[in-house]
């Protein structure tokens, strides 16, 4: 088994660059797909007539080269975002809120951008229904509003 591995290192390396390849779709943690690069760099190394060792030490240096340079530029790539392209809760923050029913400190509902929500005031105020506050920032399910002002539109 080993003497066929050694003798046809590329078939080897490519089985494991596509398993790598795999469990980084799956992952998406960046570690298996800097791995799968190395295993790719082996496969042209093999297929360049180089030895075993060699092959084994190009997907080394290569994958290890990876992890430590290219991941985190990567990573830094991919957790920047514009204003723009805010997501999830965090778009709700500077919406107008609704109020549904008195909403204090401790407890209260609003509803904001078409879906309620538990809400809470930011700061002292007691708000009433019907009233409407502006979204300062999203906490688990709450929502903390503070008092809109009528000039504020």
């Amino acid at each position: 088994m080993i003497e066929w591995i050694v003798a046809n290192g590329w078939v080897f390396w490519l089985a494991l660059f596509l398993v790598l390849a795999i469990i980084e779709v799956m992952s998406l943690d960046l570690y298996f797909i800097m791995l799968a690069t190395g295993a790719l760099a082996a496969v042209f190394t093999a297929l360049a007539g180089g030895p075993f060792w060699l092959q084994t030490l190009v997907f080394c240096v290569i994958a290890l080269l990876m992890i430590l340079f290219l991941r985190p530029i990567a990573l830094r790539h991919l957790r920047r975002s514009p204003a723009d392209r805010l997501t999830n809760v965090d778009r709700l923050v500077g919406l107008d809120a609704l109020v549904l029913e008195p909403t204090t400190r401790l407890s209260g509902r609003a509803k904001i951008g078409g879906e309620t929500w538990s809400a809470r005031v930011d700061g002292d105020a007691t708000l009433e229904p019907g009233t409407y506050g502006r979204v300062t920032r999203i906490v688990g399910a709450t929502a903390y509003i503070t008092e809109r002002t009528p000039t504020e539109t």
